[in-house]
């Protein structure tokens, strides 16, 4: 397996992007669209490939991840592809719904020049149980300078926050949701990685 960033690919792997994405997250995104298919369309064109890294097993793309600052999103939406793909009525409702959420997400939290926030963790389904998404998440933390790695997960899912864990995640907030019932979701967990800066490494021994 070999991790990449997803600008050093040598094809056009935002379609292979998609659909992980979505495969990973349509508990939330099928709102909009029940039919993976057009949802896999519409979402193909947003990933900001800077910021994603992926998961590369025999040329194929089996995990994504983002590792960002504050002030660059992951992610940049375009109108004209949710109106493409979703119509005028439910792409204009899930544009406006997700460039707030994703694009111009506001954590409750300050996020420094010195952390780094994990986004858009999702496998594969083929490669799901099989470390994948832990060896991306531990490429990314040891090939970034960010001293803080924090991230948000559902309280309910339970495999995300088991893995964080055990990747020396801790949690330090979470947010109770207004809809917890419809959407599934009671809380928004924030859990945090602390890196051994690199200056306490190099203290002198008296």
């Amino acid at each position: 397996m070999n991790i990449i960033r997803a600008c050093e690919a040598e094809r056009n792997i935002k379609n292979e992007m998609s659909t992980i994405f979505v495969d990973g997250f349509y508990q939330w995104l099928n709102y909009f669209s029940k039919g993976k298919a057009k949802l896999y369309k519409t979402f193909a064109h947003m990933f900001n490939t800077e910021v994603f890294y992926t998961a590369v097993v025999d040329d194929n793309i089996v995990a994504i991840a983002a590792c960002t600052t504050n002030n660059l999103p992951s992610v940049r939406l375009k109108y004209s592809e949710f109106r493409k793909h979703l119509g005028l009525f439910m792409g204009s409702i899930a544009y406006v719904i997700l460039k707030k959420e994703f694009e111009k997400k506001q954590y409750p939290f300050p996020i420094s020049g010195k952390m780094g926030a994990i986004e858009f963790v999702a496998t594969s389904i083929n490669c799901r149980g099989q470390g994948v998404a832990t060896e991306l998440l531990k490429s990314i933390m040891d090939s970034t300078s960010y001293y803080e790695y924090v991230l948000e997960v559902a309280d309910t899912n339970t495999n995300a926050i088991k893995l964080y864990e055990k990747l020396g995640f801790a949690e330090f907030m979470r947010i109770p949701q207004k809809h917890g019932k419809k959407s599934g979701v009671n809380n928004l967990v924030y859990m945090k990685h602390v890196k051994m800066r690199e200056v306490e490494s190099r203290e002198p021994t008296l």
